[in-house]
């Protein structure tokens, strides 16, 4: 880990120690240390540009949510210590609606959700951000609609007018790393398999997936086997028939006494004019930022099938990109 802090191992090492100093050791400072002066952070809510702004908002999180734990399940990387490499953290989030703060006045609710960070570090910082957080899955518990929870958002941020604007290209930033992941076969697989869903080949999924596949998907929903994964991804892609999707980040990764896993980070973008997971068609033009992570398994021999499979996005954003335009 030539560049870094020698007390960390190895990428995942870095990746875990970090999210355990900031959020449940309370060190909110030591983002100074870790985040690059600079950073940009790109959730499908808001582009943030600099540490001090993000160390304001973990504190307002914390404020709100001031037991929150952040469990990692996985961390995909690809890169070099020297050049640089990307992380794909998954993690298991719980806590409980304590406080008051953004989500309105506390509920008591106890909540659990997941979120997919994809962080590139470099000489002991991170310094480019790629975050999804399970939107859907939060306000659901709390007894709100991801479509009431959208337009709330909007009258508390002045109205369309003034209110904060969901990511999309157009108010992008440029960003250090300029990385595509690595060649290995899994990423490869993961891909190809969500370009062919994509393309309407729906077909793919009894070839990809094992049959008693588990899957979780945005909203908390958990799903198995082929039709749990037909019912996802055609209500996604029926709502934005047309939209175009692009593969922007793949991973593959072989480690010892771990299975075979993949991360892509990807888009859908395009106009809301199909019936589906968003209801009747708008018109809209959305962008959809999205994340997906995979575990694949031979449980017959000469046949590897993905046998787990963790999907984000958030759906407040995409309701507040509809909201907007209409």
């Amino acid at each position: 880990m030539k560049g870094f802090d020698p007390k960390f191992v190895d990428l995942p090492d870095f990746i875990l120690g970090v999210t355990r100093t900031l959020w449940e050791d309370r060190q909110v400072s030591q983002l100074q240390q870790y985040y690059a002066p600079d950073i940009i952070v790109r959730s499908p809510a808001s582009v943030v540009v600099g540490n001090q702004d993000v160390i304001a908002a973990t504190m307002a999180t914390l404020a709100e949510f001031p037991d929150r734990a952040l469990l990692g399940e996985d961390v995909i990387w690809s890169g070099t210590p020297e050049a640089g490499m990307l992380s794909s953290h998954r993690l298991l989030s719980t806590a409980t609606h304590s406080r008051p703060g953004a989500y309105g006045a506390p509920t008591g609710t106890r909540l659990q959700y997941r979120i997919i960070a994809d962080c590139h570090a470099i000489n002991n910082r991170i310094d480019d951000e790629w975050l999804i957080r399970d939107q859907g899955a939060i306000v659901r518990q709390m007894g709100i609609e991801p479509k009431d929870y959208a337009r709330s958002l909007i009258a508390a941020e002045g109205g369309p007018e003034t209110c904060v604007q969901p990511y999309t290209p157009a108010n992008d930033r440029p960003g250090p790393y300029q990385g595509r992941g690595n060649n290995n076969r899994w990423g490869q697989q993961l891909s190809d398999m969500l370009q062919a869903i994509m393309n309407a080949d729906f077909d793919a999924i009894p070839v990809h997936y094992d049959r008693a596949a588990q899957l979780s998907y945005p909203g908390g929903v958990n799903a198995v086997s082929f039709e749990g994964a037909d019912q996802f991804w055609m209500g996604l892609r029926s709502s934005f028939p047309n939209a175009r999707f692009e593969v922007h980040h793949v991973i593959g990764r072989d480690d010892p006494a771990m299975p075979p896993r993949a991360a892509v980070r990807w888009s859908l973008r395009g106009l809301h004019e199909g019936y589906g997971a968003f209801g009747s068609p708008t018109g809209a033009d959305v962008y959809v930022m999205g994340a997906t992570h995979a575990e694949f398994g031979e449980l017959v021999s000469g046949s590897p099938k993905l046998r787990r499979e963790w999907t984000l996005y958030d759906e407040t954003a995409i309701w507040k990109q509809i909201l907007l335009q209409a």
